[in-house]
């Protein structure tokens, strides 16, 4: 039987959140290691063609279990990210103040809008305190390093706020898919990343980490408009245009992924993004709520929405 929707689209039942799932043995992550097997893409589909096929562009939305219809109205959007922004320049006030430190990591599916969550959040945060991090490959050099090496320099200082546009589970991500990395490092890496942030959340910093979700038909829609916009071609790379071929391989590393990396110290909020006006205002809302500022206005935060972010398995098996 269909669920029921609401006037926006809706499905009336709520996501429930579950606690961290107990670790499994670091040595079995060498089994576990996702496959590089190619998914098959849709009939009619072609990332040259000018022309999006109308069914996957019907399907796009609701995708991957979206439980909206529609995107949210820009004219509600642009009112909730007005009122969480001003209440961010609060956080930043506060954060400089106390001396915190804020880390945020943005991961999940290529084409899923960690960007756009990153420019929404710091639009008017002041850049001398808020930085944001999206490093390129390795260098010989970094190759040569301890592996949290060349991103522990980047962390946030007294005072500041500091995001990561991809951070150090490249390596449960795209080096696994890719075979940028064999298995043993792929264990000791999830052996070692929940040791890693234990070590950050112990010295005080505030740390949260977003997976971006979405579905096949709505990353290969993304993933269509950056090949033909002349604004956003530089955002496809060639280990994106594999990725359309790896789905089903990326879906299974992250199910990995969140299986030892999903802790009580530093748990996963996973955000459903194929409308990523929502995602946006989900991430903000999630650090708004989640850290007690002078001048906290909870009711212009809102609440989070159980639909779209959660950690419980009906968010981790997708």
């Amino acid at each position: 039987m269909a669920k029921n929707k609401d006037n926006n689209g809706k499905k009336s039942s709520p996501a429930s959140a579950v606690e961290p799932p107990a670790q499994a043995p670091a040595a079995s992550a060498a089994q576990t290691v996702a496959t590089t097997k190619s998914t098959a893409l849709p009939k009619g589909f072609s990332l040259d063609d000018p022309k999006f096929p109308e069914d996957l562009d019907d399907a796009a939305m609701r995708s991957g279990g979206y439980p909206y219809d529609k995107r949210l109205k820009r004219e509600d959007y642009d009112e909730q990210l007005h009122a969480l922004q001003i209440e961010l320049a609060k956080l930043q006030t506060h954060n400089i103040k106390t001396r915190g430190r804020i880390l945020i990591l943005y991961e999940g599916r290529d084409g899923a809008g960690k960007g756009s969550c990153i420019k929404a959040f710091t639009e008017y945060l002041n850049p001398r305190h808020t930085r944001a991090v999206a490093l390129p490959k390795p260098t010989e050099t970094e190759r040569g390093q301890l592996y949290f090496q060349r991103y522990a320099v980047h962390l946030p200082t007294a005072g500041e706020i500091v995001l990561f546009d991809r951070s150090w589970y490249n390596r449960a991500g795209v080096e696994q898919v890719m075979g940028f990395c064999d298995a043993n490092q792929l264990a000791t890496f999830l052996r070692e990343a929940p040791e890693f942030e234990g070590l950050l959340v112990r010295d005080s910093i505030r740390f949260f980490k977003f997976y971006l979700s979405m579905g096949r038909e709505m990353q290969l829609k993304r993933f269509h408009e950056r090949r033909h916009d002349p604004l956003k071609q530089w955002k496809l790379s060639d280990v994106d245009i594999a990725a359309l071929n790896k789905f089903d391989a990326y879906s299974q590393a992250q199910v990995e992924m969140f299986r030892f990396t999903h802790t009580t110290t530093a748990p996963w909020l996973v955000i459903r993004a194929n409308d990523q006006r929502r995602a946006r205002l989900e991430t903000i809302r999630a650090v708004l709520l989640a850290i007690d500022y002078e001048g906290r206005d909870l009711k212009a935060i809102g609440k989070p929405d159980s639909l779209i972010a959660g950690a419980g398995p009906e968010f981790f098996s997708t």
